[in-house]
């Protein structure tokens, strides 16, 4: 089964379900703000995007850059443990293989998530 780990009340979130949904692909949603990402997790998202996970583009990540790019890789990840809204989203998976950062109808449409 999908693993989408997210935060329900981004809008970019809400695009990737309801594409999953009309396509009536199952998945588990795993709200980041109820159980945060573990160091594992964020490496293996960083080993798939070639960087760590952060959304660069984001209100959160604008308001914490400076503080942010400070720190030791290490202090990152967990600097994004403690501030998952930070984290790019959704993290689609399938039996701990990361297969999409974020949402592109493209990339999804291509994925073999049936």
């Amino acid at each position: 089964m999908i693993t989408m780990y997210a935060i329900p009340n981004c809008d970019t979130v809400k695009k990737a379900r309801a594409f999953l949904d009309k396509k009536k692909i199952a998945y588990e949603f795993v709200d980041f703000k109820k159980t945060p990402p573990t160091k594992e997790l964020i490496k293996r998202w960083s080993d798939f995007l070639g960087e760590l996970p952060a959304n660069k583009k984001g209100l959160t990540y604008r308001k914490h850059k400076d503080e942010f790019e400070s720190l030791t890789p290490a202090k990152k990840i967990d600097f994004l443990i403690e501030n998952t809204s930070m984290i790019k989203r959704p993290v689609l998976e399938n039996k701990n293989k990361t297969l999409a950062l974020g949402f592109d109808e493209e990339v999804y449409s291509e994925l073999k998530l049936g």
